[in-house]
């Protein structure tokens, strides 16, 4: 229990700094988004009427002080409201939420998958321009830039063979190239720490034991090799499933999906700073989330990682 509450600890300090960074970095942003939107001459309101606005939305009070209403009012869920559109952005987050979260579901499991089978297909010695072929494909996934990627899936499966619509597509068809394009890039290094600590494992003493007692080369990388070779793997898997929703915003924004890609460019293009760290904070919470359950996952993975055995050595 205390290492659990330790770590913790340990995430609810990594967010106040995230928030902190966030919230100073967006108030340092050059201009005003409330003069941007209500001095505009279309508004129709007249300087007391923008002043007033202003009071009422606590614009001038001290920085200082804004900082902890904010801070207060994100500990509770109250995330504050849309300067672009007045809605709560608690609101704005839930309808956009469920469709980024899904995708990036989907990527990750998709990622998972593909880089299971590359460094599963890649230990089979027999075929060595086969087992070659596969193990240079991590380093050319991990190299490709999703939104060019995006924008190939379009052109080559949207417009050239017409598989897949990118106009009105139903919600399968929608997630088909996106997810692929997501995909990709994060099996990538999965797959080459994967192979690296299959490489590593195989070389064991333990595994030589277990080949000279007869056993066949299937049953050893999935019964002695698999559960020592997936820690490392599982950190970066870890890593990257926090990094998903950043792949997600700008993969929906490629394809011009409905989710938190769509609002982020959205109150990037109308300086809406509440959107913006309500973004900036759900993200990093994701991230500390998965980060924080792969530490707590570890030590049921391998029992020497765990309190109590570092306690005794």
């Amino acid at each position: 229990m205390r290492y659990v509450l330790g770590r913790i600890a340990q995430a609810a300090i990594v967010l106040l700094i995230a928030f902190t960074a966030a919230y100073t970095l967006l108030q340092a942003l050059p201009g005003d988004a409330l003069l941007i939107k209500f001095e505009n001459p279309e508004a129709g309101l007249s300087p007391a009427e923008i002043a007033l606005l202003r009071d009422t939305l606590g614009a001038d009070v001290p920085a200082l002080t804004q900082y902890f209403d904010v801070l207060g009012g994100f500990l509770v869920g109250n995330f504050g409201h849309s300067i672009q559109s007045g809605t709560p952005v608690r609101e704005v987050l839930a309808t956009a939420l469920p469709e980024t979260l899904v995708l990036a579901a989907a990527g990750f499991v998709s990622a998972v998958v593909l880089a299971v089978a590359l460094a599963g297909l890649s230990q089979f010695r027999r075929l060595t321009w086969l087992r070659n072929a596969l193990r240079s494909l991590p380093s050319l996934f991990v190299s490709i830039p999703v939104f060019w990627l995006g924008i190939v899936l379009i052109q080559v499966f949207s417009f050239r063979l017409g598989w897949v619509p990118v106009v009105n597509p139903g919600p399968i068809q929608g997630l088909i190239l996106p997810v692929i394009a997501l995909a990709l890039p994060i099996a990538a290094p999965i797959a080459q720490i994967l192979i690296r600590s299959i490489d590593d494992v195989t070389l064991q003493p333990f595994i030589t034991v277990v080949r000279a007692k007869g056993a066949t080369e299937g049953w050893i990388l999935t019964r002695n090799v698999a559960r020592n070779a997936v820690l490392p793997a599982l950190t970066i898997a870890g890593l990257l499933f926090g990094e998903l929703i950043g792949g997600a915003v700008i993969t929906e924004t490629v394809f011009g999906r409905t989710g938190i890609g769509r609002v982020t460019e959205q109150a990037v293009t109308n300086q809406d700073t509440p959107v913006l760290l309500a973004v900036v904070i759900v993200s990093a919470a994701v991230f500390v989330l998965v980060n924080l359950i792969v530490d707590l996952v570890y030590p049921l993975l391998d029992p020497r990682l765990s309190p109590t055995a570092k306690a005794r050595s």
